[in-house]
């Protein structure tokens, strides 16, 4: 997921609540424990036109589980966290995880506390149910020096602990930095896995993002057995444009091997939450993109 979402205007005129049920049939529930949702940022553009008309599409593609990428003035995607809530209720959608980001303005140095605004964002999460609030970026500010960068981890596990008080963990989703940028001679994500506590703090492991900084992501699952509990579904191919290297595609047909790196985490990793993403798409659609990601992970068995 690209900072860049966090751009994203307010959803226009508010869409009545009254949307028709579909059929309870298509919006079964899966029988596993494992949660496939799908990441709002992959139908960005859908989403910003219509929320509403969107989300509905996606119920009837089979999706159960949703990440959203919109909150801006206590309001997703346009809606207050109530109104959404509804919404998602009565299209059968569930809001496992969302992404909105920490920055240092969400933390008093001198009062040793969060900021207002930033627990009403764990108070809003909370009320979507969601089981994650992600933060998707970090402000180069925060990982000037490596006392910078420890001290906030020190404040990741002290999100933990207050997302930990309504039932939920906070988590960081990573870039590509993370992998090539170095703090006495140390990778940022090695301080990372090293200095939070995985009791309350997840590291939402972007088996795709992580390329663009030099990793591979088999390699990353195996260096940490047991800490990706929740994962980004991405695929990568060579980008023909732009500054970086790599960008996504459908998935299984790129470089990342992504049903092997799928099945490895869920084999050591501890992986029982996985949330497509596609952010590029070689000429298809967006939803015409989302509906093959998914069929291909159920055909993979998830």
């Amino acid at each position: 997921m690209k900072t860049s979402r966090r751009t994203f205007v307010k959803a226009g005129a508010m869409v009545a609540l009254g949307t028709a049920i579909l059929p309870g049939s298509v919006f079964a529930a899966a029988k596993s424990s494992r949660i496939v949702g799908l990441q709002l940022y992959s139908v960005r553009e859908d989403m910003k036109k219509d929320p509403v008309g969107s989300l509905t599409q996606l119920a009837k593609m089979g999706y159960v589980y949703v990440e959203h990428a919109n909150y801006i003035e206590r309001k997703f995607y346009g809606y207050k966290a109530a109104e959404f809530k509804n919404i998602l209720d009565g299209l059968g959608l569930k809001m496992v995880s969302g992404h909105t980001v920490m920055g240092k303005q969400h933390w008093d140095e001198a009062k040793n506390d969060f900021s207002d605004s930033w627990k009403q964002t764990i108070d809003d999460a909370a009320v979507l149910e969601q089981k994650y609030v992600i933060s998707p970026s970090m402000d180069a500010t925060m990982r000037n020096t490596a006392d910078d960068f420890k001290r906030y981890m020190d404040v990741f596990n002290k999100c933990g602990e207050l997302c930990h008080k309504k039932g939920m963990k906070f988590g960081y989703h990573n870039h590509d930095f993370e992998f090539s940028e170095k703090l006495n001679g140390e990778k940022l994500f090695d301080i990372m896995m090293r200095s939070i506590d995985p009791k309350l703090v997840v590291i939402q492991l972007d088996i795709g993002n992580l390329y663009n900084g030099g990793a591979i992501a088999l390699d990353v699952v195996k260096q940490y057995p047991g800490r990706f509990e929740n994962v980004h579904v991405k695929d990568e191919i060579v980008a023909t444009s732009g500054k970086e290297k790599y960008v996504s595609t459908i998935l299984g047909e790129g470089i990342v091997d992504t049903k092997k790196v799928v099945d490895l985490a869920t084999k050591i990793g501890g992986t029982t939450c996985y949330i497509i993403e596609q952010e590029a798409y070689q000429g298809k659609t967006p939803m015409e993109s989302v509906k093959a990601d998914l069929e291909i992970m159920k055909k993979w068995g998830y």
